[in-house]
């Protein structure tokens, strides 16, 4: 039974997660496997692997062959590696012990470049956020200045009219005191026409002074009476 070293795809869509898994060649992808040698997961940077090492360099010595991708991550943890020091070491190009070391050192340098990596992509990311609050701290001012500018017509605007209302101030006071001016000399004038009208009823004291010859008459007609009471006393003395 030939078998193959794959991948077996889970979680959702867009966020993939594989198994690494050792199934007959004839199995469809994620259908029956013989054994789970680990985890691949590509959602981070850098990606996450997990795998039994030596399960893995027994099934690759057994004579499994793995899919490109699954090639790769052996490759990444070192398990072919492994299995070419060891086809030395049975050739008897070099000892275990020469074997072991230069595995060891491989490992070490390995998990240098790994953290250089992970030092460079956080380096990476924290000046892309540098950049990123730069880039909003200046897009923020140009705003402000953009707010600014279209505001300053209207800051001039009411300058303006505050001037002008300043200027009108004075104007308006003195109109103010034109009319209580005005309003404090409009009795005067209105009182002199009441002097002429009593000025006018004067006449009519002159009308009682001219009803008085009546009384005149009256006693005018007195000495009619008397004229007539003296030819009665001519007569008596005729007599």
């Amino acid at each position: 039974m030939a078998t193959k070293i794959r991948l077996q795809r889970f979680g959702k869509k867009g966020k993939p997660f594989y198994h690494v898994v050792v199934a007959d060649s004839r199995a469809p992808r994620d259908g029956k496997f013989i054994e789970r040698l680990g985890s691949y997961n590509p959602n981070t940077n850098p990606a996450t692997i997990d795998i039994n090492f030596e399960k893995a360099l027994e099934w690759v010595n057994s004579g499994a062959q793995p899919t490109d991708t699954c090639r790769a991550i052996l490759s990444y943890k070192g398990v072919l590696y492994k299995k070419h020091l060891e086809g030395g070491v049975k050739k008897g190009a070099l000892t275990a012990e020469q074997a072991e070391a230069k595995f060891n050192e491989w490992l070490q340098g390995k998990g240098t470049k790994i953290e250089g990596k992970k030092e460079g992509l956080t380096s990476a990311k924290e000046e892309a956020r540098k950049a990123a609050l730069a880039a909003e701290s200046k897009k923020k001012q140009e705003r402000a200045a953009a707010l600014a500018a279209k505001n300053a017509p209207v800051v001039e605007e009411v300058e303006e009219e505050a001037v002008a209302e300043a200027e009108e101030a004075p104007v308006e006071a003195e109109a103010s005191q034109e009319l209580v001016a005005e309003t404090e000399s409009a009795p005067e004038a209105v009182a002199e026409p009441v002097v002429e009208t009593e000025a006018v009823a004067e006449p009519a004291v002159e009308t009682e002074a001219v009803a008085e010859p009546a009384v005149e008459a009256e006693a005018v007609a007195e000495p009619a009476a008397e004229t007539e009471a003296a030819p009665a006393d001519d007569a008596e003395k005729a007599e």
